[in-house]
């Protein structure tokens, strides 16, 4: 496994805007399963000791995700993903907003853009978020933060577990 890959975490608060850029050492279409198909992202999205578990997801463009971090004690903390565009294993963008278990979203949510290419077996992935409300950016950036890092972590342990399948 490579120890020298590229992670870049960027906040620029006078956009609202949050910029990701991750590589793995894993083949593309592999990744792209990863970010793409919920019964694997269920398996790296939530940072430990959370738990993720999606209702239902419908990959496709106005398709929907829906699911919930699960904290140890069982609380539920929902969220609603809209799939805006997809370019399959290349860019996927989405709408995300924090939800009730009823699916009602909580205003403003963010734009995310995801892109993926592969150099030598490498893949990177670059995320740009763009947040409707510097308030709302403030308010989660921490837990973010350190949420965010937590996951990707997650996903290169999940991601050198099934390149050896």
């Amino acid at each position: 496994m490579k120890t020298d890959l590229l992670f870049d975490f960027t906040v620029d608060k006078s956009t609202k805007m949050v910029f990701i850029t991750r590589e793995f050492d894993a083949e593309l279409s592999l990744v792209w399963d990863a970010f793409t198909k919920a019964e694997l992202i269920d398996q790296w999205i939530a940072p430990k000791p959370m738990t993720s578990k999606t209702k239902y997801q419908d990959f496709k463009v106005g398709g929907k995700r829906f699911y919930a971090m699960v904290s140890p004690d069982g609380n539920e903390r929902w969220a609603l993903q809209q799939y805006t565009s997809i370019t399959p294993k290349t860019n996927f963008k989405m709408y995300n907003a924090f939800a009730d278990k009823d699916e009602n979203p909580e205003l403003p949510g963010s734009e995310w853009d995801h892109t993926f290419s592969e150099q030598n077996g490498i893949t990177k992935v670059s995320i740009t978020i763009y947040n409707e409300s510097l308030e709302r950016l403030e308010r989660i950036l921490d837990g973010f933060t350190q949420g965010m890092k937590m996951s990707l972590s997650n996903l290169e342990n999940l991601l050198a577990t099934l390149s050896q399948k």
